[in-house]
């Protein structure tokens, strides 16, 4: 039988395939993790620069939103959901921004 850290596994029917070179699911999982961990952080910074401007409960709402998604991103990325994840942190974020440009004054 192959070790987990070679290039060939078995598929269902058994017969072995290549498994194709990049990042091992559990790389893709870190990964997501500090890439969600990252943005957490960006939006924080932004939501403190943004009350500093105008105190409003929408900025409180938008960037609120943005950083519960990222933490349930990483939620999701520790249990092995990193395309889920990709697609909700991409999508939610660009929400955020485009209520951010759209919603504030």
């Amino acid at each position: 039988m192959d070790a987990p850290g070679d290039e060939q596994s078995l598929s269902e029917s058994g017969v072995e395939e290549e498994t194709p070179p990049g990042v091992t699911p559990r790389q893709a999982r870190r990964i997501r993790i500090v890439l969600a961990s990252v943005l957490m952080a960006a939006m924080a910074l932004v939501l403190v620069v943004r009350l500093a401007s105008r105190t409003s409960v929408l900025v409180v709402g938008v960037y609120g939103a943005a950083l519960v998604l990222c933490g349930i991103v990483i939620e999701l990325s520790r249990n092995g959901r990193t395309r889920l994840g990709t697609w909700l942190l991409g999508i939610g974020l660009a929400a955020a921004l485009a209520a951010d440009w759209l919603l504030l004054p």
